[in-house]
Formats: structure tokens, C-alpha cells, sequence
């Protein structure tokens, strides 16, 4: 049936920002989003969530279109509706209000019903001596990794 080798990642997510809780949500698609997510046409790592009305969307988030029908094509980098529980929209909308926190997109996958889901992860920004102090303890793991 449906196949969970689909992953996209978000890499430089964890080295822009501190991740402090995580989702896991759907989105709303259009058939040919979804065909092209499954063939690997999606990418995550300009993306970012926000508010909208009440409703919390991903923007920037990048699909290409699938196949050459000019009559089913979506625009590519469109706002798409991401779906979770209203307790947890309003936690989420709550913690927006302090200062330097916002929502990132992690990965993108196909679960195990088939449907497409969306990890996003509630974040703060890193300061710049945040992220030398993540490549020295990157470099030492790499060092200790060899030296095995």
C-alpha cells in the first residue's frame, strides 16, 4: 500500500533553531500535491508556519507539479492548511506571542495510513555563538566517529 521511505528533511532547521516541541499534522492537498510528494518533488527548507485566520498554514513550502496535464496543475509554493487538534492551535498560538518563536516545518513524510504528514517543531532562534558552539560539538562527534 503506502510506502514510508518518502522523507524530506529539514537540515538546517536543528541548526538554525532551538526545537522545542514537536507536531505531527496533515495537510490539506490537491491530488496532484500529493503524486508529487510521493515521487519525491517536495522540499521543505525555505518553509515556515503561521497564522492565518484561525487556521495555521505552511508557506513557502516547495511541490513541484507532476506530469505534463496542464489542466491539474497546482501552484507550486501555494499556502497549504496544515491540520491538528484546536487545543493544540491554541498551545501553539499562545506560545507564538513570546519573544523569537515560531514554527518550523522538520520533515515531510508519507505515514502509515498513506496520507502525507508534517512534522513541525515550535522553535527559537539561534544566536550566532548558539551555532559555532553546534559545529565545535559537530566537529568533535565527527573526530570521535573516525578515531573508532
Amino acid at each position: 500500500m503506502a510506502s514510508s521511505t518518502i522523507e524530506v528533511k529539514n537540515r538546517k532547521a536543528g541548526f538554525e533553531y532551538h526545537l522545542l516541541d514537536t507536531y505531527e499534522c496533515g495537510m490539506v492537498l490537491m491530488g496532484s500535491e500529493i503524486k508529487s510528494i510521493r515521487a519525491g518533488g517536495a522540499s521543505i527548507n525555505e518553509a515556515f508556519c503561521a497564522f492565518v485566520g484561525p487556521d495555521l498554514v505552511v508557506r513557502n513550502m516547495q511541490v513541484n507539479p507532476y506530469g505534463t496535464n496542464p489542466h491539474f496543475v497546482h501552484e507550486p509554493k501555494r499556502d497549504r492548511k496544515l491540520l491538528l487538534r484546536h487545543t493544540e492551535l491554541a498551545k501553539l498560538k499562545r506560545k507564538l506571542k513570546d519573544a523569537g518563536m515560531t514554527i518550523v516545518p522538520v520533515r515531510l513524510y508519507i505515514g502509515s495510513s498513506g496520507y502525507a504528514k508534517l512534522e513541525i517543531s515550535l522553535a527559537k532562534g539561534k544566536k550566532t555563538f548558539d551555532k559555532r558552539d553546534s559545529i565545535k560539538e559537530r566537529d568533535v562527534k565527527r573526530d570521535m566517529e573516525r578515531e573508532r
